[in-house]
């Protein structure tokens, strides 16, 4: 094997390679397993191997040591390490039972929302044609991490795959992203049904409907393609150790050696465009709450606001952590907060929006019984 020093004048730290590594402190270091070198000071080296029965050559060769980086800073990296969220087996066990219930609640909610929309002829309305596809966003976003979550919660090794690593982020920015704009779309939606109700019917036409869906979807092709590209033409020197559960912007961006304050500025204004659906949002509920606030009866009142309730308390939810976890620079990345804030938008939101939206909505309980009864009594 061979460590290489990173300094021909002062050799203070050292390159070593996994199977060197590996060789010398036995399996209890699998959680790293897939690095290809490691940087480690040569004191501590020299210290751990005096007693080992290996043959150690120490090169102060530059040249080998500029070939060793420049072909470890290459994208033709074979694949990363997924860290996860904890480190000891029981606390892996305890996360992988909790997230797979979540997920499978997940996926039942979900699919059983659009079954109900699209079995209920009373509910073919602009609402819960929004609602739909929400539906859709929060299935295909969650299915895009949760089900890699798990295998790596109980496998022995948590590698992932270069085209794989940058898939689940193309797909993940794509269908977050799309959900942004349909929220806002929903928001306008409650809008002009509390605001200008009269004109309802002639405003929110099915071809709007279609547009303002569509409005929605490419936004999410669009940034998810240009992020990706950009990403993954960085230059990966510091390490291929990814310190998340999932394959996301900031801990990406923290390995690159390469200067990525352009990048950054790039994704700053891909997250300003997409912040459009917040401030579409913002206004339409400005306007909501001060047309409820123009009702004179607290029945009216509470009638209008029930209405866009749901919703609002869905975007408080989604947009807080959003902003909580991307509206900053790799340089205030936080292993700790970050990992529990993307926990919740990524696995625990796609749960709860079917629950929000159906335990306080009176048409889709109805709509589930009208459903039943035409299943036991199917003749009548």
């Amino acid at each position: 094997m061979h460590i290489l020093p990173l300094a021909a004048r002062e050799a203070s730290a050292c390159l070593l390679s996994w199977p060197a590594l590996s060789s010398l402190l036995g399996p209890g270091t699998r959680s790293l397993r897939g690095a290809r070198v490691l940087l480690v000071p040569c004191e501590a080296l020299t210290g751990l191997l005096s007693g080992a029965q290996l043959v150690i050559e120490l090169r102060e060769d530059t040249e080998l040591l500029q070939d060793t980086i420049n072909s470890w800073n290459s994208t033709d990296i074979p694949d990363f390490i997924l860290l996860g969220l904890a480190d000891t087996a029981e606390t892996q066990l305890g996360l992988f039972l909790l997230f797979l219930l979540i997920y499978l609640v997940t996926v039942l909610g979900n699919t059983g929302m659009i079954l109900i929309i699209r079995l209920d002829p009373q509910l073919h309305k602009p609402m819960y044609f929004f609602l739909t596809h929400l539906s859709v966003l929060d299935l295909s976003y969650s299915s895009v991490i949760t089900p890699r979550t798990l295998q790596n919660l109980v496998a022995s090794t948590k590698s992932i795959s270069f085209l794989g690593c940058f898939t689940q982020m193309y797909f993940f920015i794509f269908f977050a992203t799309a959900e942004c704009f349909l929220l806002s779309s929903m928001a306008y939606n409650r809008y002009v049904a509390i605001c200008i109700p009269l004109r309802y019917p002639f405003v929110m036409s099915s071809r709007l409907c279609y547009v303002l869906l569509a409005g929605s979807y490419v936004p999410g092709l669009v940034d998810s393609t240009v992020n990706v590209i950009l990403i993954s033409s960085l230059h990966f020197c510091n390490s291929n150790v990814i310190s998340h559960f999932f394959c996301d912007l900031s801990p990406i961006l923290a390995l690159s050696c390469t200067d990525t304050s352009g990048i950054e500025l790039v994704i700053l204004v891909c997250s300003a465009f997409s912040s459009l659906s917040l401030i579409i949002i913002s206004a339409s509920y400005a306007s909501i709450f001060y047309t409820i606030l123009k009702i004179n009866s607290t029945a009216g009142k509470r009638k209008a606001f029930n209405t866009c309730a749901s919703h609002f308390l869905g975007v408080t939810l989604f947009y807080s952590t959003i902003l909580f976890t991307y509206f900053k620079f790799k340089q205030s990345y936080s292993l700790g907060k970050d990992q529990v804030a993307s926990v919740f938008y990524t696995i625990v939101i796609p749960m709860l929006n079917p629950l929000i939206y159906s335990l306080r909505n009176r048409e889709v309980k109805n709509a589930v019984l009208r459903i039943c009864r035409k299943e036991i009594a199917p003749g009548h």
